[in-house]
């Protein structure tokens, strides 16, 4: 079978307070914001992209800031964590760290043979570090935290469903995943050959109530693919397996189509081309606000609509 799909591109999320999630991504995590936009659906709104070093697909998490947007409730249709890869041993730093900024955390726990630490962000999302095995990528060591335990990118999506059966379908037999263990006959684990990292975990009803989508939700999970021929061919597959699949739409940094997975979850397939370097370069990424050529006539209308925003890496976070 043709390899269409190689992991995870990125994951979006709705937050609330601008400025709160830049300095919980950039001051706690230690990751890059390595692009600041507009949601293109809302041009009102900014359009956060926090990552590693360059943002490689597979480490970038994105959120759009909606100042006055409610606590969401996570449940039931929708992914409930987001875990990024960290080097193994890192974590008694990581759990010194969250209990020093007062942040409110499992302590270390043991999944799938794997250790982690559970906790969530300032808007209550769902978050999890993971000392993962064989993962090689490199974190980004530019901010506050130290190499040896910096983040390195995506380690995997937990998706809540009522359930497990139909989604886990589309990801075997349209995404290119494979079933690689279950746990305690609620929690199934899928992964790509040749990719430790990004896996998906279908967990059947926990909790079993109806989320609520607002701040603190994620609002998609984004698939990577190489190139806009494999997109295609990707969209096509969708098609023929009977599911709505959007038109290729242009994200400027990405090539991206959208359909509902059966379980509710919203899925997006991405193109890891042309990347974040073709408007800004590696040593000033995400210190301007950047527009999509549409958009920038009203460039002046825009930006009195966004609040100014500070990045500051190595402040301490303050809750």
């Amino acid at each position: 079978m043709e390899n269409l799909i190689s992991g995870i591109h990125h994951v979006t999320a709705i937050a609330s307070d601008p400025q709160r999630n830049v300095d919980f991504y950039t001051q706690v995590l230690g990751l890059r914001l390595v692009k600041k936009t507009i949601n293109f659906d809302a041009p009102g709104v900014y359009h956060f992209y926090f990552g590693t070093e360059t943002g490689s697909p597979g480490t970038i998490l994105t959120f759009f800031p909606f100042k006055a947007a409610a606590r969401g409730r996570r449940g039931l249709g929708e992914m409930t964590y987001t875990s990024f890869s960290v080097p193994p041993g890192s974590l008694d730093y990581w759990k010194d760290r969250l209990s020093d900024l007062e942040i409110t955390h499992s302590g270390i726990l043991s999944r799938f043979g794997e250790e982690l630490i559970r906790f969530t962000d300032q808007d209550g999302m769902g978050l999890e570090l993971v000392a993962a095995r064989d993962d090689n990528r490199k974190g980004w060591s530019g901010g506050s935290i130290p190499e040896p335990h910096a983040i390195k990118g995506f380690s995997g999506a937990t998706l809540n469903l009522r359930d497990v059966q139909p989604t886990a379908a589309v990801l075997t037999e349209v995404l290119n995943y494979s079933l690689i263990e279950v746990l305690d006959g609620k929690r199934y684990r899928y992964g790509i050959a040749g990719n430790p990292a990004e896996t998906i975990d279908l967990v059947m009803a926990d909790p079993d109530s109806r989320s609520i989508q607002s701040a603190g939700s994620v609002h998609h999970l984004a698939f990577r693919t190489k190139d806009e021929s494999q997109q295609l061919s990707i969209q096509k597959k969708l098609q023929d397996f009977g599911l709505a699949v959007t038109e290729v739409k242009d994200r400027n940094y990405f090539k991206s189509i959208y359909f509902r997975e059966p379980g509710g979850v919203l899925f997006e397939v991405a193109t890891d081309e042309p990347g974040f370097l073709i408007d800004e370069s590696h040593e000033t990424l995400g210190t301007e606000l950047k527009l999509p050529d549409w958009a920038e006539p009203q460039r002046s209308q825009i930006e009195d609509q966004l609040e100014p925003i500070a990045v500051n890496y190595n402040i301490p976070w303050k809750k």
